[in-house]
C-alpha cells in the first residue's frame, strides 16, 4: 500500500489522482451495485418461481423478498469490519477485497441449482451467498467515497462524493438493460428457467475490469497524514460508537426517504406493476426503471454539486419534503391504467431520490474525523439499511396485501419523510469546514476552521 502526503507529489500527479480516485470509486460502486440490484429484479421476477415453487405467489414472493432483505441485516456487519481495517490500514485495500467478495457471491448465485434439483438446500445457498453480498457492499460504499472525496478539491466536496454514488445508476442501468434483453430475446419461460443467469455470471468481467482499475489508485492523502501521524486507531468500530453516537443514529435516519422509497421503486413495483391486477410486462417496467435511473445520472452530481453552493442540509430537506408527497402522485400514476403515464411514473420516480442522494454521502462522512470517516460514515449509512431499505419490499408486500391499495404504500413513504426531515435538523453541517483537521471534531461547528 502506498502513503503519500500532499507535499510528496507533483500538482500534475495529484490532479491525475484526483481523475483517477473518482472514476475508480465511480466504476468500482457500478459493479457492487450492479450485483446487488441484479438480486433485486430477480427477487420480484425470477427467485420465486427458482426457489420457491411450491409456495402461492403471495408467499412465494415474501420468501424471495425476506432473502433479498437478509443482504441488508449483513450490510452493517460490512461496514463494521471493513470501516475497521479501512480506518486501520487504509480505503483502498479494503476496496479491492469488497470487489472481489461481490463479484465472486453474485457469480455463484448464478450458477446455483434451483429448489426443483437440490431442495431446500438451494434456498438455503441463496441466503447464505445473499449474506456475502451484503457483508461486500456494505463495506464498499464508505471506502469509494471516501477514496473520491478526501483526494478532491475540498472545496467542492459534495460534487467530489457525489460521483461515486453514480454508481447506484449506473448499475441500476446495466442489470435492468441486461435482465430486459435476456427476457425479451429468449422470452419468459426460458428466462425464468435459465437466461438469468447470464447476467450473474457477467458479474466476473466488471469484476475484472474493476480490479485493473482500482489496482492504479494510491491511498488518500488524508489518510495518508493520519498514518503518518500515528493517529490510527486500535478498535475503530468501539471509539466511533463511544464518540460519534448520535452522529451515526441521525445519519441512519437520515436516509429513510431516501432508501426505502429507492427499493420501493426498483424493486417493489417490478411485482407490483407485473401481478394480475396491473398485468405489465416484465420488459415494460425493467425498461422504465432503466430510463429512471439514466435520468438519475445527471441529477445525482447535480445536486451535489449545488450542495456546494446552495447548502447540503436545503437540498437534501427539499428532496425529503417532495419525497413525502410524491408518494401519492407516484402511486395514482401507477393505477392510472394508462400505460403511458405508467411509463412517466416509473420515468421520473428516482429525481427526488437524486435531491437526497447526490449530496448524502458528503452529509454523512463530514460528520466523522479522518481516523474514524471510514467507520463512521459506514456504519450510519448501512444502519438504515436494517430500518429503511431492507423491509421495504416486505412492508410494501403485506401492506399491499392487507390493504388492497398501493396508497398504503404512500402513507409508508410519507412517514419515512418526515423521520428524514427530524434527523437532518438534528444532524451538523460540516460542509464549510477543514474536515482534515481533528480540532473541527471537538468545536461546535461555528468555531469551526472552514476549508481554505
Amino acid at each position: 500500500m502506498s502513503n503519500v502526503e500532499p507535499s510528496e507529489i507533483s500538482s500534475a500527479e495529484h490532479r491525475s489522482q484526483v481523475r483517477k480516485a473518482a472514476v475508480a470509486s465511480t466504476i468500482g460502486t457500478t459493479i457492487e451495485w450492479y450485483d446487488y440490484f441484479l438480486y433485486g429484479a430477480a427477487a420480484a421476477l425470477v427467485f420465486p418461481h427458482v426457489f420457491f415453487p411450491h409456495m402461492s405467489p403471495y408467499l412465494g414472493l415474501i420468501s424471495a423478498f425476506a432473502t433479498y432483505f437478509v443482504g441488508f441485516l449483513a450490510r452493517p456487519v460490512g461496514a463494521a469490519i471493513f470501516g475497521h481495517w479501512g480506518d486501520r490500514m487504509g480505503r483502498k485495500t479494503m476496496l479491492i477485497i469488497t470487489l472481489l467478495m461481490m463479484g465472486i457471491s453474485t457469480a455463484l448465485i448464478g450458477v446455483l441449482p434451483g429448489a426443483g434439483t437440490w431442495g431446500d438446500a438451494a434456498p438455503a445457498l441463496l441466503i447464505i451467498l445473499r449474506v456475502f453480498q451484503g457483508v461486500a457492499v456494505g463495506g464498499e460504499w464508505g471506502g469509494s467515497i471516501l477514496l473520491s472525496m478526501e483526494w478532491g478539491n475540498q472545496k467542492r466536496r459534495g460534487l467530489m462524493a457525489s460521483w461515486p454514488q453514480l454508481g447506484v445508476a449506473i448499475g441500476i442501468i446495466l442489470s435492468t438493460g441486461l435482465m430486459a434483453i435476456f427476457n425479451g430475446v429468449m422470452g419468459t419461460d426460458a428466462f425464468i428457467a435459465w437466461g438469468w443467469r447470464i447476467p450473474f455470471l457477467l458479474s466476473l468481467v466488471l469484476v475484472a475490469i474493476g480490479l485493473y482499475i482500482r489496482l492504479q489508485i494510491l491511498e488518500t492523502p488524508m489518510f495518508a497524514s493520519v498514518v503518518k501521524t500515528q493517529k490510527t486507531l486500535k478498535a475503530p468500530v468501539l471509539e466511533v460508537i463511544r464518540r460519534h453516537p448520535k452522529a451515526i443514529i441521525l445519519s441512519a435516519l437520515l436516509r429513510m426517504s431516501e432508501q426505502m422509497p429507492f427499493y420501493i421503486v426498483t424493486a417493489f413495483v417490478l411485482s407490483y406493476l407485473t401481478d394480475k391486477n396491473h398485468n405489465y410486462s416484465y420488459n415494460f417496467v425493467l425498461i422504465g426503471t432503466m430510463v429512471a435511473a439514466a435520468i438519475e445520472l445527471f441529477f445525482v452530481p447535480y445536486f451535489g454539486h449545488l450542495s456546494d453552493t446552495v447548502g447540503r442540509k436545503k437540498i437534501y430537506l427539499i428532496g425529503a419534503g417532495i419525497t413525502g408527497v410524491w408518494g401519492f402522485v407516484y402511486f395514482a400514476l401507477l393505477d392510472s391504467g394508462v400505460s403511458w403515464l405508467v411509463f412517466l411514473a416509473l420515468s421520473v420516480a428516482l429525481i427526488p431520490h437524486a435531491m437526497q442522494y447526490g449530496p448524502q454521502a458528503s452529509i454523512i462522512a463530514e460528520n466523522f474525523p479522518t481516523n474514524l470517516r471510514y467507520t463512521g460514515a459506514g456504519l450510519g449509512y448501512q444502519l438504515a439499511s436494517i430500518i429503511a431499505g431492507g423491509p421495504a419490499a416486505l412492508v410494501a408486500t403485506f401492506l399491499l396485501h392487507q390493504f388492497g391499495t398501493g396508497y398504503a404504500v404512500s402513507v409508508y413513504i410519507l412517514v419515512s419523510a418526515l423521520i428524514t426531515i427530524a434527523a437532518a435538523f438534528g444532524l451538523r453541517d460540516y460542509s464549510k469546514s477543514d474536515i482534515s483537521d481533528p480540532d473541527t471534531y471537538a468545536r461546535q461547528p461555528k468555531g469551526t476552521r472552514t476549508v481554505s
